[in-house]
């Protein structure tokens, strides 16, 4: 069976972090590990909390997965911390993990900061080099390019500007515009856009660690790059059409709605 690793905070209320990660991996047929890098107290309305886990035992977490059932695939979401940075890139290098997939967790969809300059600066000196491919939303995206992202030729721009500064494969995610919701990849060679329609769906809480762990459940199945990420888009897709509404705010996403078959009890 195919495994995937996903390296991130965990959502009590399950809709985003480690909880929609191992959702989507199992929704498409991977078999999913985790290592937490911080609990939350969060739900759909917010975050009223944060406890970072200390930087070696999420080492030990990394280990016992490396050392047991190797992933073919590996997630990064949440990391706010130099420490925690150094400590899985350490890992990812000493066991040469493959297939990384790293969601910057840096700017909230609202365009809050949420990662600190030291910290910013090791996640993209440290993980950077070592992910095949990295997923900023727009308002990261500006940040990582240093400008201004307004229309679809500024994402392109954008994109082109990371992998020059960094080196990596980079999908600039689209999904918050006014009209569509297209994403754009620039892999040093050549553009590729993966449209999308805008849903008209107000519960969208996750989305940025679905979409990154589908990618990365993707490269575990064996597709190329531009292949996981048609995969995850179609699978973002499905989830945000099937209209789950749950909770009092930003609800989350249904990750079972590609699943034919169910127990029932």
């Amino acid at each position: 069976m195919r495994r995937a690793l996903t390296i991130a905070g965990s959502d009590p209320s399950g809709g985003a972090g480690i909880q929609a990660d191992l959702k989507t991996m199992t929704a498409l047929g991977v078999y999913g590990m985790s290592a937490i890098t911080a609990l939350t107290a969060q739900n759909t309305m917010g975050v009223t909390g944060i406890h970072e886990v200390p930087g070696k035992f999420l080492k030990l977490q990394l280990e016992a997965v490396f050392t047991d059932i190797v992933p073919h695939a590996v997630k990064i979401g949440m990391v706010s911390s130099r420490e925690l940075i150094l400590e899985i890139g350490e890992v990812l290098k000493q066991f040469q993990a493959q297939n990384i997939v790293l969601d910057p967790v840096m700017v909230s969809t609202s365009g809050s900061r949420l990662l600190e300059a030291s910290a910013q600066a090791a996640l993209t000196q440290e993980l950077f080099p070592l992910a095949c491919l990295v997923t900023p939303n727009r308002w990261e995206a500006s940040l990582l390019a240093e400008q201004a992202i307004g229309s679809e030729g500024d994402m392109a721009e954008a994109a082109k500007r990371i992998y020059e500064c960094f080196g990596t494969p980079v999908l600039v995610k689209g999904g918050h515009s006014v009209s569509t919701a297209n994403d754009v990849l620039y892999d040093g060679h050549r553009l590729t856009w993966f449209h999308g329609d805008q849903i008209s769906n107000p519960n969208t809480h996750g989305t940025g660690c679905t979409l990154s762990s589908a990618i990365a459940s993707g490269l575990a199945l064996g597709c190329d790059l531009p292949g996981a990420i048609a995969l995850g888009k179609h699978f973002i897709i499905g989830a945000l059409e099937a209209g789950l509404d749950l909770g009092h705010g930003s609800g989350p996403l249904h990750h079972g709605w590609n699943l034919e078959q169910r127990m029932i009890l």
